[in-house]
């Protein structure tokens, strides 16, 4: 009944389902599948010293861990570490195991700082916190229920506005790329993001096999984007939204709504049942926005932090 923890062997394809099945178990709020899985730990740069952990008994799965720097960051020695161990076999050491697996892997890599998304649940908790990590922020996980709600009507464009799809950019996305650079950076979070390697952000978000560039809808206003909705789905009947943002010089006009409100249109009548996103509990921006459209809360994730030496 030993518990052993290893890589994840990327190369055996059901054992990346597994993977992919336990997190699903664990946070089923986000759309996990084999190839997102496979697609984040391949096409990460190596400064982010990705890895991806399984703990094993008896032959058997039975958790998982998401390892590496933020590399994305100009802050230098930050890492994160995101357990999930399978809800029927807690309790056999494979969280504790992954943890200190993670912790040596950041610390050999440089991390003085770890973050840790956890499931917001008192055992979960409580775990962070006997192995010295303290809560920081929350964030939240909603869903819109695109068979039986109700969608806000589609509007008429203002003048000089106009909607595009990501389809629209598949020659030169670079438009979309510098939206999301500019919107992430201006995100609540604990840890800044700098998005600057166009070609790895190609790799990583535009090519990622979730993305969906038929249901990303771009506003354009006098012909320059000025916000947009990232679209990904799971291949079924889910459909999830990456980034919803708009550009600073056109905030407050309501175009993030705009961007939104054609998407999950599109998304509903190509046959999607389930819509997903997620928001930073300080985003309030957002998270009016997705309650406007009638996006009800599903789970939360705190942030736990913890400073080595």
């Amino acid at each position: 009944m030993t518990v052993i923890v290893r890589d994840l062997r990327t190369d055996v394809p059901a054992e990346v389902a597994e993977f992919s099945d336990i997190r699903h178990l664990a946070l089923p709020h986000i759309l996990w599948t084999p190839e997102a899985i496979l697609h984040n730990l391949t096409h990460t740069p190596p400064a982010a010293r990705n890895r991806s952990l399984v703990a094993e008994q008896d032959g058997e799965l039975i958790g998982t861990a998401q390892v590496g720097l933020a590399h994305e960051s100009p802050e230098p020695g930050q890492g994160y570490l995101n357990i999930y161990v399978h809800p029927d076999r807690t309790r056999r050491g494979a969280g504790t195991l992954l943890v200190h697996a993670a912790e040596e892997h950041l610390a050999a890599n440089g991390a003085t700082k770890l973050y840790a998304w956890v499931v917001d649940a008192p055992d979960n908790r409580a775990f962070a916190e006997r192995r010295g990590y303290r809560a920081s922020r929350s964030a939240q996980f909603l869903r819109l229920d695109l068979v039986n709600g109700t969608l806000p009507p589609r509007q008429d464009l203002p003048a000089g506005v106009e909607l595009r799809t990501g389809a629209d950019f598949a020659d030169d996305p670079r438009p979309v790329f510098r939206l999301d650079a500019e919107t992430m950076a201006d995100e609540p979070s604990d840890v800044d993001v700098a998005f600057t390697d166009y070609e790895a952000w190609l790799a990583e978000t535009w090519r990622h096999p979730q993305f969906s560039p038929e249901l990303t809808s771009v506003v354009l206003v006098d012909g320059r984007p000025a916000a947009f909705t990232l679209a990904r789905t799971d291949g079924g009947t889910r459909y999830g939204t990456a980034m919803t943002g708009t550009s600073r010089d056109f905030r407050g006009r309501g175009l993030a709504k705009l961007a939104k409100n054609d998407s999950l249109h599109r998304a509903r009548a190509a046959g999607y049942t389930e819509a997903l996103t997620g928001n930073d509990a300080g985003n309030e921006p957002m998270l009016a926005v997705n309650k406007w459209f009638g996006y009800e809360v599903c789970g939360t994730e705190v942030r736990y932090v913890r400073q080595l030496g």
